[in-house]
């Protein structure tokens, strides 16, 4: 017999008397994955802030029951929610370098969790931190212990949080897309630590996602959330074989297909872009002097071509040196050795005026949308800071109008002008950078994963938005990611990167269906499949 674990009847929430979330009711049974899904400001991650009353303080909150066991959440006082929030529910937030406390080591920041829910020796705490880390994939533990959010990937530091999370064995764990920025192999390795800690403690999650191959392996139940509103619930099964309501098939329709076949070959075009035995080390520095002891190879002779108007993908598990590479051919890094061509010209050899030229030509979207955008620019002015710099002869009302299209052509209107970074979800974030980096009409852009913050339709959209540029504007894309799937949708070429090394390099239906290197083979058995 099933047992009641949470129970939200009724849960509405607005904004300056503006409905956002339209009276919900759903629960969450003892032991169960209960999953929310739906699009990038449908409301999913209000709706689990707000039933731990984390919802932002402008916002009002009614509801007619938010029961958490024994615990009315409604009626319990601040100070004792701060005590239940981490040991009897936990969460693990959507962005992680804006959950992380910059300057606080991971370790310090894991430590926090448990001092506040248990009673343990120093050594101890230090054992259970250690415990934590290899149990959420982070190598070398003892000595990444001590590192700091800003010297870790993406998909590490996203590991953090859920180590943060899970540090008080709560009985509730709210994961708010919690292998968003993780490789598939370390996704695999995540959800089956979570099973794990299922089966052994009983603990329930509630999975928030737009993932739906990972809801459809994960889940017992599934909750279908559009504009506020909860339109289809039911068990696991019954929503992927017999979807009811049309919005939740149009996300079905949406999912990229692994087995996609790509169009008609392009043909042969000029490169644009070379790099020929491209290094980018990093001193290990140890001692009274910090004299240099060794080396991190995070790209360690990377040799490829890009011609005009394709796509590379570039994929790997997360740490492998992707990002590293991408920031380091566009000079935002100092690479070590070898040699970078775009266009015909050497940047190594490049005055730093010259260089400036060749920026606009050579743009990137970055893996967190949030941490690249000034937070206090609103994002006409975010998205308008290329075009002014180039073509300073455009009066103001050009520039909205350009500005406009570009949002629109990413799928925002031009009520999102004059709004500011913050007030964005973290998929709309990412449509807002694509748009700055196509604002200044490039030729390359490093596209370093565009789309995992991304639903699925949103996703769709943005891929054939970046194939009809491709077509139209002969655009050439580096696009770093680890979802294969989205690889087989937009690339011509796949370069597996293995430890700053390109292991296999070649066609994407042949990397994808006759995978030779026991890498990529990996790689490829780790994709969730959508389980129907």
């Amino acid at each position: 017999m099933t047992q009641l674990l949470l129970t939200v009847e009724n849960l509405q929430l607005s904004f300056a008397g503006q409905q956002v979330i339209h009276g919900i009711s759903f629960n969450i049974n003892k032991g169960e994955t209960f999953a929310l899904v739906g699009e990038s400001g449908s409301g999913k991650s209000l709706a689990a802030l707000s039933v731990l009353r984390l919802h932002p303080t402008q916002a009002s909150l009614q509801a007619d029951t938010i029961q958490l066991g024994d615990i009315d959440i409604l009626r319990t006082p601040e100070a004792e929610l701060c005590q239940i929030r981490g040991q009897r529910v936990a969460m693990i937030f959507q962005d992680p370098m804006s959950s992380l406390n910059p300057v606080m080591s991971i370790g310090q920041q894991i430590a926090e969790t448990i001092q506040l829910h248990f009673s343990l020796s120093k050594q101890q705490y230090t054992e259970k931190v250690l415990v934590l880390l290899d149990q959420v994939g982070i190598p070398d533990a003892k000595r990444r212990i001590n590192e700091y959010p800003h010297q870790l990937s993406g998909g590490q530091r996203q590991r953090i949080m859920i180590a943060i999370a899970l540090a008080g064995e709560p009985d509730l764990l709210i994961a708010d897309e919690p292998t968003t920025a993780l490789d598939v192999t370390i996704q695999a390795q995540i959800l089956q630590l979570l099973k794990n800690i299922q089966q052994e403690n009983g603990m329930a999650l509630w999975l928030i996602s737009h993932d739906l191959a990972l809801v459809s392996n994960m889940a017992d139940r599934v909750a279908v959330m559009q504009a506020g509103l909860i339109v289809e619930v039911a068990e696991n099964k019954e929503v992927f074989t017999h979807a009811k309501h049309p919005y939740t098939q149009k996300l079905l329709d949406a999912l990229p297909d692994i087995n996609h076949s790509t169009d008609q070959e392009k043909p042969v075009a000029d490169t644009l872009l070379k790099l020929t035995d491209f290094k980018v080390h990093y001193p290990i520095r140890k001692g009274l002097f910090k004299r240099i002891v060794d080396h991190v190879k995070a790209v360690d002779g990377v040799s490829f071509t890009l011609q005009e108007g394709k796509t590379l993908a570039l994929v790997g598990e997360s740490g492998c040196g992707k990002t590293t590479l991408g920031k380091g051919l566009l000079n935002l890094i100092p690479s070590t050795a070898g040699q970078v061509e775009f266009d015909g010209l050497d940047l190594a050899t490049l005055s730093n005026e010259a260089l400036r030229k060749q920026r606009s030509a050579m743009q990137i979207v970055f893996q967190d949308p949030f941490a690249a955008m000034n937070p206090r620019m609103l994002v006409i002015d975010i998205i308008a800071e290329g075009i002014h710099t180039l073509q300073p002869e455009l009066d103001t009302q050009a520039c909205i109008t350009i500005v406009s299209d570009l949002l629109t052509q990413v799928g925002l209107d031009e009520t999102a002008l004059y709004r500011y970074p913050h007030e964005f979800s973290g998929g709309q974030r990412q449509r807002i950078c694509i748009a700055r980096a196509l604002a200044v009409k490039p030729k390359l852009i490093v596209c370093d994963e565009p789309t995992s913050a991304l639903d699925v339709s949103v996703q769709k959209q943005i891929i054939e938005l970046l194939k009809s540029l491709q077509k139209t504007q002969h655009i050439s894309y580096l696009f770093i990611t680890h979802d294969l799937a989205v690889v087989a949708e937009i690339a011509d070429e796949i370069a597996v990167m293995y430890q700053g090394k390109i292991v296999e390099h070649g066609a994407v239906e042949q990397v994808l269906r006759h995978a030779e290197h026991p890498y990529t083979q990996k790689l490829l058995s780790a994709v969730p499949v959508l389980i129907r």
